[in-house]
């Protein structure tokens, strides 16, 4: 890995080792004193303080305190990057063309500057989400219940997508709404409004579901539900059932008696 470091440099020092770093397409760090203000869908300012800033080669533009996960300002990938002095200022800036959007950094001291030229080529693997579940009960719907049958997935609604669409031994129509972490209220209500979207539909199977009868179950598919979720699913009517996600990678998977 390339990379390059100033300590304390002056802006027009810091300005050179920014040009050259974007014309290299290394990622820039930055850990200087700026004030910094946002104009697009809204409008922010954020005055003086030492804060981290980092420029990725994909155009990404993330500024952070010394709190929070989230930076507290930031662009997103293919945004264009432009730096420039003004008077013993380095300024920043950061343009998004669709929508747009601009953020501005004036940098008046840099604590330290540095770039590298990263290589990493690997994609992030994971699992416990709610994409692995839905996987797995496609795979094995008797998780679920003996008999039942899946058909789809993501099912459009007005409210949203429903996570799996499907049959039981009787024909009723099953709603599966999936969650990796123990279940609350929202959820529940997030079900009752794909269920109150069928009811209302004028889908030629529903039709026939109500011709002979059928039902629709409502079934909430989490590792566990919260006392008050566990309340509002009973006067609801909606089921629950407990399913834990799957915890492995998909490279380290291997065939064990559980899938038999």
């Amino acid at each position: 890995m390339k990379y390059k470091i100033l300590e304390k440099p002056d802006c027009e020092k810091a300005y050179e080792l920014v040009e050259e770093a974007m014309r290299k397409r290394a990622t820039i760090t930055l850990f200087a004193c700026c004030k910094v203000e946002y104009e697009g869908r809204a409008l922010s300012q954020l005055n003086w303080g030492e804060r981290i800033i980092l420029i990725k080669p994909d155009g990404s533009f993330l500024i952070h305190q010394d709190k929070k996960v989230e930076p507290v300002n930031w662009q997103p990938p293919k945004s264009k990057t432009r730096s420039y002095l003004s008077g013993e200022r380095l300024i920043l800036e950061s343009h998004r063309r669709t929508p747009k959007e601009l953020l501005t950094v004036e940098v008046r001291q840099i604590q330290f500057i540095s770039y590298a030229n990263m290589e990493d080529f690997e994609e992030l693997e994971q699992a416990g989400y709610e994409k692995d579940m839905s996987d797995m009960i496609m795979e094995r719907p008797h998780l679920i219940e003996e008999g039942f049958t899946p058909k789809t997935r993501e099912y459009s609604v007005e409210h949203g997508f429903i996570d799996i669409l499907g049959k039981d031994n009787d024909g009723n129509l099953m709603v599966l709404e999936l969650k990796a972490r123990k279940a609350g209220v929202s959820a529940v209500k997030q079900i009752r409004r794909y269920l109150q979207d069928l009811e209302n539909t004028e889908n030629d199977y529903l039709k026939e579901c109500k011709a002979q009868k059928k039902k629709i179950r409502g079934i909430l598919v989490a590792p566990s539900i919260m006392e008050d979720a566990r309340e509002m699913i009973e006067e609801e009517g909606i089921e629950f059932v407990s399913v834990e996600p799957p915890r492995e990678l998909k490279r380290d998977k291997k065939v064990t008696l559980d899938a038999f």
